[in-house]
């Protein structure tokens, strides 16, 4: 039996305990924890410690719980699927997509109509409240299984201006592009990410393990004036992908 003499609430020192042994490799990755009377006779603890415990290790993202199999230590793999984050031009003009032949829609797209928020609104330059389209795609791997969730908003703006992009909101980006340069824009774009906890919704709709983070992408695509003419949004399972970018060095003013 390991004695606990760390100072705390004994749930914790129970929690750090296993913490301990998960890092120094006593209990590898994906292997099955002991069962609670196992830890309950290793630490001389009671039952609702070591449950307590766990849970404290299960929210840090160290512990999943398999119902009906047990506690398992996460897994320390490197993520599944590495999204290309470049885009291409055909010799033709037209835009492709690195990934473009990895994602199926699960389902049919969405499309809707909606307002900027705080947050929408300070990308695309618009004050709150202000009218877009938008199209909602839910997107797999078939090879990993990796589910992402894609947004596309259009403000009515740009859609007064290129008036396809109003009928059809559901093109692909790459579509979308194509459309927006026969509309006589020189197009760029900007690309910011971060990692945060996905909402209840999220987490159900991605699959994801408990105390896992998302990944959200923000893609800005400027016209002419470096105007935002459209803002698109990925959110994938920080567990599950990685990305890559290819980075050139701007030329500098003389």
């Amino acid at each position: 039996m390991s004695e606990i003499q760390r100072p705390g609430a004994l749930y914790q020192q129970v929690a750090a305990a296993i913490r301990e042994a998960i890092l120094t490799g006593e209990f590898a990755p994906d292997s099955l924890l002991p069962s609670e009377a196992q830890l309950m006779a290793r630490y001389g603890v009671s039952r609702p410690t070591v449950r307590n415990a766990i849970a404290a290790l299960r929210a840090e993202g160290l512990i999943d719980v398999r119902h009906g199999k047990g506690s398992f230590v996460r897994s320390s793999r490197q993520p599944v699927l590495t999204v290309e984050r470049r885009i291409g031009r055909t010799a033709e003009g037209k835009f492709v997509m690195p990934n473009g032949d990895v994602w199926q829609e699960a389902e049919e797209p969405s499309t809707y109509r909606t307002h900027t928020t705080k947050d929408t609104g300070r990308l695309l330059q618009l004050d709150e409240e202000e009218a877009l389209f938008g199209c909602d795609r839910l997107l797999i791997d078939p090879n990993t299984g990796t589910r992402a969730m894609h947004r596309i908003l259009i403000p009515f703006e740009t859609a007064e201006a290129v008036p396809l992009l109003g009928k059809e909101p559901c093109k692909p980006p790459e579509a979308i592009y194509w459309v927006l340069t026969q509309a006589g824009h020189k197009l760029s774009w900007t690309e910011t990410v971060r990692a945060r906890m996905p909402l209840p919704d999220e987490r159900i709709v991605l699959q994801l393990p408990d105390a896992t983070p998302i990944l959200h992408l923000a893609r800005l695509t400027h016209g002419t004036g470096d105007r935002p003419l459209i803002l698109e949004e990925l959110r994938i399972g920080a567990d599950r992908a990685e990305l890559a970018y290819r980075i050139t060095a701007d030329k500098q003013p003389a």
